[in-house]
């Protein structure tokens, strides 16, 4: 079951007008679709009217050829072929790329992030062109906007949004997720599947797209369509990190790849094949859509060298269990599975790589390591002292300066660029004592240095000072991580008081401090979009003698009843909000006097009309209600609620239970002004 975004929040958030959304010709084609009576050829004249989507929506329907032999090249044959629904959300899509190929969150990697969706995209399209459990263009597109919910934070919260990326690379073992929690009690899992809802797309796509990263977590049935979707998501996030990451860290990541893969019945082939036609579909939509794209090994390359890292690693761990003759020793932990802090003068095993290309140097450092109880392993060569480290991430390396395909110094540069990388204490050895050379090797991120020929017992002192280091660092990570997670409790508690204030506990409906700050939003809005505004203020008639005849449990159970039929009568779009006693206000944005005037009587009599069984009676309800739109003579919100509220007390007059418009007063052209 998805926890769905609060409705108030996430329209408070699309109010605030920064929330990512279609723009130009997308939102024309957007719209048209929408309309019943739009006809294929209207829809292909405001296409072309925009030829770089032509070419793309072209491109889209090539890309089924399994479906479509013949080549596509004109915008009705590639209409016929991809069809309204995926039309729609390809315009959404590819609207969104051309609109936030940049932005003000410096974190967060705007050209990586649109790389990573097409391959999500097209890897979700090649899935499902085999399982066939829905449309494969439509699956592209649910691919391509799967992870929108980042764009979102990041447009939203630009600065906050930075600070919880750098936190990903402070605390590696922190999922994105809920380090969004706790910065804006809301994350990007609850706001993609809230936008795609939004924007139209069926419960059987957002649902799953909500636990796309934790598929285990859906509880649907194996073998249903959703299962097989929200496996498929799974699967394509992770062909799409397999293509970002770096490439020496691919290999590693193959067998993972393969387990998420047996899930939806592809074998090691099968996903071989797939991704190495993705690779292909891939470069051809980058040069078309403008993004990035770089050479690629074939996958069952990346398959076989991780087959050879893993045996590797696995001999090592082997020998070195041989050789100790005893089973490695683990690290207390605390209930939450975090180290605990170990007293000084106790060796703390560590996880150490060492790294030269002098076998006898090797086993010279081994055994200084070994005698303390460290946990070891060797590399002969920086570039397979690189796989190692990213493999076996290691807490200090012993490096050499000199090694040949890669120095020591190349080395350490090259691991202060991952994340994986920035975290490992690099000990480096050299021969050579000339003062500027061992500045470059501090200045390019090595932490200390050690003179050969080497000292055992010297070498034995600099490994407690860097474990002492070491221990320091995870001391301060322990504190800072208190202190974050104390100052995230807390702003998650400031914002649920926050909510608190601003929500009615009786109906549920936000209260009036709310509403005055939703209609200046949504007044801000109509300024500068010069799109019409309405408000409606409604009264519950007589509500006085309910509490007095039967009695204020009653009163409330009518303003619960009267609630709840406001607010299945009104459009997905207005806002309602209790401002008194019995009276609510509703804002309609968009929303022209005619539109309002219906919604209000749909309003009306859907009270009317759901009488209230209580306490062996059952009593009739009824409200008046005031409607207003905004025109030239109006100056701020006040005068729009003002307007609707004399309208309110017209409907009194006039008998109640009937509706009145503040035109009818003193009628203004109902224009937003400039």
């Amino acid at each position: 079951m998805v926890v769905p975004l609060d409705v108030t929040k996430f329209e408070h958030l699309k109010a605030s007008g920064d929330l990512p959304s279609p723009k130009g010709v997308a939102l024309a084609i957007i719209r048209l679709i929408q309309q019943e009576d739009s006809s294929m050829g209207e829809l292909a004249r405001v296409i072309k009217t925009d030829p770089a989507f032509v070419g793309r929506l072209i491109k889209a329907a090539n890309g089924l050829a399994g479906y479509n032999r013949r080549s596509i090249a004109s915008v009705q044959e590639a209409l016929m072929v991809l069809g309204l629904p995926a039309v729609r959300t390809l315009a959404l899509g590819f609207s969104l790329l051309s609109s936030y190929r940049d932005g003000n969150c410096k974190n967060f990697d705007y050209g990586r992030y649109w790389t990573g969706c097409l391959v999500y995209g097209l890897t979700m399209q090649a899935v499902t062109q085999r399982t066939r459990v829905a449309a494969a263009e439509e699956t592209f597109c649910l691919g391509l906007l799967a992870r929108v919910g980042e764009l979102a934070l990041a447009t939203l919260f630009p600065q906050d949004y930075c600070k919880v990326l750098q936190q990903t690379v402070e605390y590696r073992d922190m999922p994105l997720v809920v380090l969004e929690q706790r910065a804006f009690a809301l994350n990007h899992r609850e706001l993609t599947s809230a936008m795609l809802s939004d924007w139209g797309l069926p419960k059987v796509f957002h649902e799953p797209a909500y636990f796309a990263e934790m598929p285990e977590e859906s509880g649907y049935a194996d073998g249903s369509r959703e299962f097989v979707l929200v496996h498929s998501l799974h699967f394509s996030s992770f062909v799409s990190e397999v293509f970002l990451a770096a490439d020496v860290e691919r290999p590693s990541l193959m067998g993972r790849l393969f387990e998420i893969g047996a899930r939806l019945s592809l074998d090691a082939a099968a996903v071989n094949e797939l991704c190495d036609g993705v690779v292909r579909e891939w470069q051809a939509w980058g040069s078309l859509l403008e993004l990035e794209t770089f050479e690629m090994p074939s996958f069952g390359e990346l398959a076989i060298r991780g087959e050879v890292i893993a045996n590797s690693l696995a001999s090592v761990d082997k020998a070195r269990m041989e050789a100790l003759g005893a089973e490695p020793r683990i690290m207390p932990v605390e209930a939450g599975g975090r180290p605990l802090a170990v007293p000084a003068g106790v060796v703390q095993p560590m996880r150490v790589l060492i790294v030269d290309d002098d076998a006898s140097m090797r086993a010279l450092v081994r055994k200084v390591l070994e005698v303390v109880g460290h946990q070891v392993i060797e590399a002969a060569n920086g570039r397979a002292g690189m796989e190692m480290a990213l493999e076996f991430q290691p807490q200090l390396m012993i490096v050499d300066w000199v090694m040949p395909e890669m120095s020591g110094l190349e080395l350490t540069r090259a691991l202060r660029q991952t994340k994986i990388g920035r975290s490992i204490y690099i000990l480096i050895m050299t021969s050579l004592e000339d003062d500027d050379r061992l500045i470059e090797a501090f200045e390019n991120g090595v932490d200390d240095f050690m003179s050969k020929p080497i000292n055992p017992r010297v070498l034995a002192a600099r490994l407690r000072a860097g474990q002492r280091v070491i221990r320091l660092q995870q001391e301060l990570d322990r504190d800072r991580e208190e202190i974050r997670r104390f100052a995230a409790e807390l702003a998650v508690s400031n914002r649920r008081l926050q909510e608190v204030a601003l929500t009615d506990s009786l109906t549920g409906f936000p209260n009036r401090r709310y509403a005055i700050e939703r209609m200046q939003q949504e007044w801000s809005v109509s300024s500068r979009t010069r799109r019409p505004l309405s408000g409606m203020v409604i009264d519950v008639d007589q509500f006085k003698s309910y509490n007095d005849t039967h009695g204020h449990d009653v009163g409330d159970a009518v303003l619960r009843q009267v609630a709840t039929s406001i607010k299945g009568a009104l459009r997905a779009q207005d806002i309602v909000a209790r401002t008194g006693g019995d009276e609510f206000l509703v804002i309609c944005p968009d929303t022209g006097l005619d539109a309002a005037v219906a919604c209000a009587e749909r309003v009306r009599f859907a009270v009317e009309s759901t009488p209230l069984k209580t306490a062996g009676v059952t009593l009739n309800m009824s409200v008046s209600i005031g409607v207003a739109t905004r025109d030239t003579v109006m100056t701020d919100p006040d005068a729009l609620i003002k307007r609707a509220d004399q309208a309110l007390y017209l409907a009194k007059n006039k008998g109640r239970n009937r509706i009145m418009t503040a035109q009818s007063l003193r009628p203004g052209p109902i224009v937003p002004p400039r």
